[in-house]
């Protein structure tokens, strides 16, 4: 997996963060798009139309969550925010100034982050950290693996060196979780089943759908703006002792690998599941456009597929969880996590209807 960051770099970056965070409560009328050097700003008003704040910069969540929430087309709101930001802010004036809902105005060091409704639940990385490490520090073998901190997310890996098996003689695995978070809702509150392969130190993501995952949106209740503008204090997930203790109970549980057997019986199942096409670039091709793998992926993951020469269901996943490492983003590397398991675990039926259509013409 993605090396990224350690624990401790992970709790520094955070403590640093949360100088320099700040939250409002503001009505979507009071906020204006103006260009200066031709890059948008963002200004809240007040009734005399003084700035209440200084102007923010808006990082590319809190443009989406702001075309979003104005129902602006995206690829349009792209065209106008590269080539004419003065038209963007003219059509984002003109909805704005028609809308008169509460909105929640997160920034991080002057910078507008994300436009969220009145009834998100702030749950903060550092918070969700502190309520995480004593579980994780308790128990026994288990280790924090790699850490991650992007524009949308917060990831946690630990593995347990006591839950581990071998796939085939020599190819060993270990049981882990991936904790997930988002401040800026881009996603719930997840602990997942994470399945980590000490021999290239691939490491795989498990979908929720077996039974194992923890998901917790960020709603809560209604947030009343007494006015158009006001700073918004969280009162945090320490005033929730109920959530706390869910969430460790949560983790506690989710560590303890009931299914690991279940899912390392899904691992040796795809070693046995061979691939058959001999177009590999058109199999890679029809394999990426269901399970999302871009163009220059699929020939990544094929160059990754080769070196191993393991052509097998198994190897074809590996090679997408080893091209994980190799990209830049943390985020894109999680969901490429996600992807071998998807992968790997596609029905027997599907996996021979992708054999059959990269089968040779001449075999067709």
């Amino acid at each position: 997996m993605k090396l990224g960051l350690t624990l401790e770099q992970l709790g520094q970056e955070l403590v640093c963060q949360s100088e320099v965070k700040q939250d409002y409560l503001v009505s979507s009328d009071k906020m204006r798009m103006e260009t200066y050097g031709g890059l948008p700003i963002l200004r809240v008003l007040d009734s005399a139309g003084g700035d209440c704040m200084e102007p923010l910069e808006l990082n590319s969540t809190a443009h989406k969550q702001l075309g979003g929430y104005l129902r602006i087309p995206a690829h349009y709101y792209e065209r106008m925010l590269k080539e004419r930001p003065e038209l963007l802010a003219y059509n984002v004036n003109s909805w704005l100034s028609r809308a008169q809902e509460v909105k929640l105005l997160r920034t991080l060091d002057g910078t507008a982050r994300a436009m969220l409704s009145n009834r998100y639940w702030c749950v903060d990385h550092l918070e969700l950290l502190q309520a995480a490490v004593p579980v994780i520090g308790n128990m026994l073998g288990v280790s924090v693996v790699s850490c991650g901190l992007t524009e949308t997310h917060m990831y946690i890996k630990a593995v347990s060196e006591r839950l581990q098996d071998e796939v085939v003689p020599g190819d060993a695995v270990q049981y882990g979780i991936s904790i997930t978070n988002s401040e800026v809702g881009m996603g719930a509150i997840t602990i997942q089943p994470l399945l980590y392969r000490l021999i290239c130190t691939n490491g795989m993501v498990v979908g929720e759908h077996l039974g194992t995952g923890v998901r917790r949106v960020h709603k809560g209740t209604q947030l009343i703006l007494p006015g158009g503008f006001c700073t918004y204090h969280s009162p945090g997930i320490s005033h929730n002792r109920q959530f706390v203790e869910q969430f460790q109970e949560a983790l506690k549980e989710a560590i303890q690998g009931a299914k690991f057997g279940e899912l390392m019986e899904r691992m040796r199942l795809a070693t046995r599941a061979v691939i058959q096409a001999q177009d590999l670039t058109l199999l890679l091709q029809k394999i990426g456009s269901v399970f999302g793998l871009r163009e220059v992926e699929q020939d990544c993951v094929l160059n990754h597929l080769l070196a191993s020469q393991d052509m097998t269901l198994y190897g074809l996943a590996n090679a997408v969880t080893r091209y994980a490492q190799d990209v830049v983003s943390y985020d894109r590397a999680t969901q490429l996590e996600a992807v071998g398991y998807d992968l790997m675990t596609m029905p027997r039926r599907q996996w021979e209807h992708f054999n059959e259509i990269a089968a040779p013409a001449a075999a067709a």
